[in-house]
């Protein structure tokens, strides 16, 4: 029997920002989401300080791999998130943020948040009604509670609904 292992997120809000924020100076940046193209991901390695995996995450056939850049620099990439459509809602497969924006010395803050906001976006856009769910780390789950508005399911799955995706969606994404 082949059991697909699920990955536990463990991503953390750092703070939901209108766009992304410079921890120095608190300059707000405008955002774009894009598809990950294979020139990108050759440069998304451990070896480069990334966590996981992404290669082989790019390789499912069902995972779509969204970047997050600053607006006018789409060379430097903030973040990745990884997602599949369901029969009834989006499931995020994995997210995270760039090596520079983890930790103490991260440069911004909000990239997960705007990362989770455009996957609820696209869960209304596909007809979903803004649900989302993924697994959580046992000990992040009452983090996603507050920070997210996540209602714990159950075991470690986690399902942003409706209202709490017009509300993130409503702090990233103004039109």
């Amino acid at each position: 029997m082949n059991i697909k292992q699920q990955i536990e997120l463990d991503f953390i809000i750092d703070k939901l920002t209108n766009s992304i924020e410079n921890i120095n100076s608190g300059d707000s940046f405008p955002t774009e989401i894009a598809l990950l193209s294979i020139e990108e991901l050759k440069k998304i390695t451990k070896k480069n300080g990334w966590n996981f995996n992404w290669k082989s995450e790019y390789k499912k056939p069902k995972s779509e791999i969204y970047k997050l850049t600053i607006n006018n620099n789409p060379n430097i990439i903030q973040g990745l998130v990884s997602f599949e459509i369901k029969s009834d809602h989006v499931f995020m497969n994995l997210i995270e943020s760039a090596p520079f924006n983890i930790g103490k010395n991260k440069t911004y803050l909000g990239v997960p948040g705007n990362l989770v906001a455009f996957v609820c976006k696209v869960s209304f856009q596909r007809g979903f009604d803004g649900f989302v769910s993924f697994i959580a780390k046992t000990q992040l789950i009452e983090h996603y509670q507050k920070s997210l508005g996540a209602y714990h399911f159950g075991g470690q799955l986690m399902i942003i609904n409706n209202v709490a995706a017009l509300n993130l969606i409503g702090k990233y994404f103004k039109n």
